[in-house]
């Protein structure tokens, strides 16, 4: 028994170990990509690595603080155990769940809400200029598949005129935090630029509103500067920016 306590007190410190390791290679890898000391590739691949470290932390972890209940020894060691399990398993969830909408988002990066006439960048087009992905819309093959995975991403119809409309978007994309690039509320314009969470990716945003009726209608394309798939990201931001717009009262 005793050896068996030895043991799964190893495993525990090997698993914090591990789990240093990953929380160096994944903060590396985002960092220096952040700060353009690491181009992309190479930061993706210690991402992905990083992601492997974690798991592999996360079962060493559990193991060694299984068996080792009541060997653990110091309350600063058990400490360090907990933290790091909570973190791996947090990480390790995380990263499961951003696989799983790897696989079922569709291969495309452009998204809108209008797939027959979307809203076309103007003043952003500078800041495209060195973009893998082009600026133009695909067309009728990336609707379609927009329009299978998406089918909720529709125009926003509004009971308040243009100029209030162009208010509500400003204030939507200022409480989202993104860099608000034109704000043309004559031509019904608004252009931004949004910044992903983790590796700091530019994202490109247009809403084009327009007079209907008696109130506006609003449309909004998002649309990645680089990738194949945006794993679902920009579909998500069109969502959240329709329902920031919303007036309230």
């Amino acid at each position: 028994m005793a050896r068996h306590g030895r043991m799964s007190v190893t495993l525990a410190r090997i698993g914090a170990w591990i789990w240093g390791v990953g929380a160096v290679v994944v903060a590396a890898s985002i960092g220096g990509y952040r700060l353009e000391t690491l181009p992309l590739m190479p930061a993706f691949i210690g991402y992905v690595a990083s992601v492997a470290i974690m798991a592999l932390a996360t079962l060493f972890l559990l193991v060694g603080m299984i068996g080792g209940r009541g060997r653990m020894g110091s309350w600063a060691f058990n400490g360090v155990c907990w933290i790091a399990l909570v973190l791996s398993v947090g990480m390790t969830l995380n990263n499961l769940l951003w696989l799983r909408q790897g696989q079922v988002s569709p291969p495309i990066h452009d998204i809108s809400t209008d797939t027959v006439n979307p809203p076309e960048f103007v003043d952003i087009l500078p800041l495209r200029a060195e973009a893998p992905n082009p600026p133009e819309y695909a067309g009728s093959e990336v609707a379609e598949q927009q329009l299978k995975a998406y089918p909720e991403i529709v125009p926003l119809e509004l009971d308040v005129t243009p100029a209030e409309a162009m208010a509500l978007a400003e204030s939507a994309a200022r409480a989202m935090e993104w860099e608000l690039i034109t704000v043309a509320s004559g031509e019904g314009r608004l252009e931004a630029v949004a910044t992903t969470a983790w590796f700091g990716f530019k994202d490109d945003v247009v809403v084009r509103i327009v007079e209907s009726g008696d109130g506006s209608l609003v449309d909004v394309r998002s649309k990645s500067r680089l990738g194949l798939s945006d794993v679902g990201t920009n579909a998500r931001r069109i969502r959240r920016f329709m329902a920031q717009m919303q007036p309230s009262g």
